[in-house]
């Protein structure tokens, strides 16, 4: 079954004659996929193509007006909705437009990724869904506008013909992929989250149409937020299944087990689950999702990853993503959701988001510590940090070599300071990337991306700042193409109940506090759902779909061989110096083979990436 949802195109916004009548079958090849099942030609201007999965294309010939959309959208508007249920969603979003122009976002909601298009008024609309789920990448050439869901697709459009970007390149080995608006190639450019393209044959405008309100309810009841809580959970997992059979993915945290439990509750039966199991200390979470299927009676598929079915793995993952893609647990996710569809599952319900919407990632109340020194005031602080740093062999003494580590993090801004311990801040740029290769990048704009996002928030309190920058980096650049590739790449769709509307909504009017409170994390979310999940689930730390691949690899094996093979294919690139990889090998051989792990599985993926899509670091 082919889940891919993809969309290809381009439009010449000044109304020239389109020239390579072939490129959109080219656009499909360059993405791996297969033609397009749907094909809208846009008169003589240009053409577009969907995938069969998800997808909706509407066209008004003699208005000269077309929308094409693909996902899982839902419209707040009734007559909209109901337009939607009868002519189909981009037919909806064509006539909502032509009443309301870029207002139709405010009624749009869901999954999505909506291209409009005016040929009349030489115009194109461009937008994906609130939180990411869905994506479009583009590319201007003159009046000409291509456009696709993937990076790779619009690079090999005929007018674009984009070469690799050395920036995207060392940008990937800092965050582990290329965080938007940024693509791997050259003048391509992807969407953020709730970012809408406005494009005209003469200009461009971004702007978001939609962001999270922070601010608490002053005076709530908090009986009465848990009561409302639990209804919108409730809603945000019915919206989700339908007639598909459903499953969930379950790691025992409290997001997967919250799903689960709807989702049984919800359906009436026992909930399918699957879970991932490691043969390897400290990575196994079995025994805590076998705690949640127990208390919810779940249908519980377990499945145990091997080193070989990593090694089988390499290969799949390079080729199934559109750029550079680091992140280990894409692995056990493709190996869950191959499972769920070799048994029948045509829908999975992840737990993605929870955290960022609600306060779950450790490094919240990490950073709180460090934030109290903030609070010092400056003339103390001066006095402060010489004695600390001055204090004689403070060096050798554990505590005063404590405080200094404190003091030199907390010194360092937000969001700076989540970055402290990234790998290319261990060793000077020039110790680790050859000299051409690094002359021509900006070392700075990964951490001017993070800004961006950490600032464009509205609230005042560092917890709900962070979780903004992670609702882009951590799950709309990261966990949502992980888990929504891997799972096309099974054949099963993957569905995100926390990435509801209304959920979300609602997480804006809790206090940072109710969030994350001194060192624990989701007050509230526990708290509601105390008599709901079992209470070893409350109690446990965020773990999730981990892989042990740093020590797998110190043991023989294909999966060592293939590593090692990427790695003296990486140094022949001109990206990475020969010394620094060997360097790496080394200490990860020496001790902490998980820690070093990490940025051999980054260097592998690249390079088997660079491999796959046939292009030269260098060119």
């Amino acid at each position: 079954m082919n889940m891919r949802r993809i969309l290809c195109g381009w439009v010449n916004l000044s109304g020239g004659s389109e020239t390579a009548p072939d490129a959109l079958d080219a656009m499909f090849a360059a993405d791996e996929a297969l033609p397009p099942a749907h094909r809208l030609e846009l008169s003589n201007a240009g053409r577009v193509g969907t995938g069969p999965a998800a997808s909706f294309v509407a066209q008004d010939a003699d208005a000269g007006r077309a929308a094409i959309l693909i996902g899982r959208p839902r419209w707040s508007h009734t007559g909209t909705a109901a337009d939607a249920r009868e002519h189909g969603h981009a037919a909806a979003a064509l006539r909502r437009h032509a009443l309301v122009g870029e207002r139709v976002f405010e009624d749009l909601q869901g999954s999505f990724a909506l291209v409009l298009i005016d040929l009349r008024a030489g115009a194109a609309l461009l937008a994906v869904d609130r939180t990411g789920i869905e994506r479009l990448c583009f590319a201007r050439v003159g009046p000409l506008l291509v456009f696709s869901t993937s990076a790779r697709a619009v690079a090999a459009h005929p007018a674009v013909r984009a070469g690799l970007s050395r920036q995207a390149l060392f940008e990937y080995l800092y965050c582990h992929m290329v965080p938007s608006p940024d693509t791997a190639f050259e003048g391509v450019e992807k969407l953020l989250p709730a970012q809408r393209l406005a494009v005209t044959a003469g200009g461009a405008r971004r702007d978001f149409y939609w962001s999270l309100k922070f601010g608490a309810t002053r005076g709530a009841d908090e009986q009465g937020q848990e009561r409302t809580f639990r209804e919108l959970l409730h809603q945000s997992v019915a919206r989700q299944l339908d007639d598909a059979p459903a499953g969930a993915f379950l790691s025992g945290g409290t997001d997967s087990s919250t799903v689960t439990g709807l989702l049984g509750e919800i359906s009436g039966k026992a909930p399918r689950t699957f879970s991932i199991g490691f043969d390897a200390e400290g990575f196994d979470e079995l025994d805590y999702a076998r705690i949640t299927a127990r208390h919810f009676g779940a249908d519980a598929t377990e499945f145990y990853v091997t080193p070989e079915h990593v090694a089988e793995a390499l290969p799949l993952i390079a080729g199934a993503y559109d750029e550079p893609f680091g992140n280990a647990s894409a692995v056990p996710t493709y190996f869950c959701a191959r499972i769920a569809r070799e048994q029948g599952i045509g829908a999975m319900l992840a737990g993605d988001g929870g955290d960022e919407f609600f306060g779950g990632n450790a490094r919240y109340a990490k950073q709180g510590v460090f934030e109290h020194y903030q609070s010092i005031p400056s003339p103390l602080r001066r006095v402060l940090e010489p004695l600390v740093f001055g204090f004689p062999l403070g060096s050798a003494l554990l505590p005063v070599r404590k405080a200094q580590s404190y003091i030199r993090q907390a010194t360092v801004p937000l969001p700076d300071r989540l970055e402290t311990y990234n790998f290319l801040h261990r060793d000077a740029l020039a110790d680790i990337f050859e000299p051409e290769f690094i002359a021509g990048i900006d070392p700075e704009r990964p951490l001017m991306l993070m800004r961006e996002a950490y600032f464009r928030s509205d609230s005042p309190e560092a917890v709900d700042r962070m979780m903004h920058l992670d609702h882009k980096i951590t799950l709309a650049d990261n966990d949502l193409r992980k888990v929504s590739r891997m799972c096309e790449a099974a054949g099963v769709e993957v569905r995100f109940p926390f990435l509801d509307e209304d959920l979300i909504a609602f997480s804006g009017t809790l206090s940072a506090r109710q969030k994350v409170s001194g060192p624990h994390l989701r007050v509230f979310f526990k708290h509601a759902l105390r008599d709901f999940l079992p209470r070893e689930t409350i109690a446990k730390s965020k773990h999730g779909f981990g892989l042990p691949f740093g020590l797998w690899l110190a043991t023989d094996g294909p999966l060592r061989t293939e590593a090692k093979a990427a790695l003296d294919s990486l140094a022949r690139r001109g990206v990475v110096r020969p010394s620094y990889l060997q360097k790496l090998w080394q200490e990860h051989s020496a001790g902490h083979a998980s820690y070093f792990g990490v940025m051999i599985w980054v260097l592998t993926q690249l390079e088997l990436w660079l491999a796959r899509n046939g292009a030269r670091a260098g060119a």
